[in-house]
């Protein structure tokens, strides 16, 4: 299929909207107006971005613009092209999957897969979704709260209980992740029409090889899957599902500071060291094994401040 994308002025938009008969209401987020003709859609941005998809794209899109800005950002993805050293994901229908918390010493393992499809994809840069550490807690919010509305999805949440219980059981966390992985990613391919999907993408923490291994059930569409370093930067359905996994963990996060009455940290710095020994002195361990995960290094550190102050 062919898409151009252009940015107009509001009278060249305002001129576009004129010629024809554009749907305004129900739309999703960031979008203002949408049209189909002569088997192209036609869909207009709040950011004044107008993308222009289906096999006659081009042509539609010379006769409703005026000469002078038809400028095309992006031409023909008629068929599947591998670059040098990536597929152009988002140019087709993906399952991403990312996890949240994992380097978190405080808080749950949240892992989600997202199905974006390349007409969502440009919805989703057009939101301004990216690499969810390049964002703030609250554009993170922002962008979460907007693209679960139309992104299907499937999200899971691994709590400290659960999570300390199967690494006692001898389970990694990359297993914990593959499992989880895996059953988020089932759950969506649920959700949508297998036969339309092209790649699933996930977010690579282990080689594929070891992923198989801990995963527990076969990788299903295993013949479209592929495995991504920095996924979130390769693929958009990778970064619409890091923001869901997020956010989430954003949220569980705020939800155990306010039975501890206080802001929890993030990470496994030392800070995070200083704040686990006062859940220590206020709380108790067991407490804080309720509220982490109990193999970092972080409770012993903890533990030695708290002995350190009393001895």
């Amino acid at each position: 299929m062919a898409q151009v994308v252009v940015k107009l002025s509001d009278t060249d938009i305002q001129s576009l909207l004129n010629q024809k008969q554009f749907e305004t209401e129900q739309l999703p987020q960031g979008m203002r107006a949408k049209v189909k003709t002569n088997g192209v859609t036609i869909s207009v941005y709040n950011s004044n971005k107008v993308m222009f998809q289906g096999k006659q794209a081009e042509s539609v899109a010379e006769a409703l613009l005026p000469s002078d800005v038809y400028q095309p950002d992006t031409a023909s993805t008629s068929s599947k092209t591998t670059a040098s050293t990536s597929i152009n994901y988002d140019a087709y229908h993906c399952i991403g999957s990312d996890e949240a918390g994992s380097g978190d010493y405080f808080g749950p393992l949240t892992v989600c897969a997202a199905s974006v499809d390349a007409h969502q994809a440009q919805i989703l840069k057009e939101l301004g979704v990216q690499d969810s550490k390049n964002l703030s807690d609250k554009k993170i919010t922002e962008l979460a709260e907007q693209i679960i509305t139309f992104i299907p999805y499937s999200l899971m949440i691994l709590t400290n209980d659960k999570y300390n219980e199967r690494q006692a059981m001898g389970w990694s966390q990359v297993k914990m992740k593959a499992v989880l992985h895996n059953a988020v990613i089932t759950k969506v391919l649920k959700k949508i029409d297998a036969a339309e999907l092209d790649y699933i993408v996930i977010d690579q923490f282990s080689q594929p090889a070891v992923y198989k291994k801990y995963a527990l059930t076969a990788l299903p569409e295993a013949q479209k899957t592929c495995f991504e370093t920095k996924g979130e930067s390769q693929s958009i359905a990778i970064a619409a599902a890091s923001i869901i996994a997020r956010y989430t963990f954003v949220k569980q996060m705020e939800k155990i500071g306010a039975e501890v009455n206080d802001t929890l940290p993030k990470g496994a710095s030392h800070k995070v060291d200083l704040f686990a020994a006062q859940i220590i002195e206020r709380w108790g361990l067991p407490h804080l094994d309720h509220i982490s995960k109990k193999h970092f290094a972080n409770r012993d550190k903890a533990n030695q401040l708290v002995h350190k102050k009393y001895h």
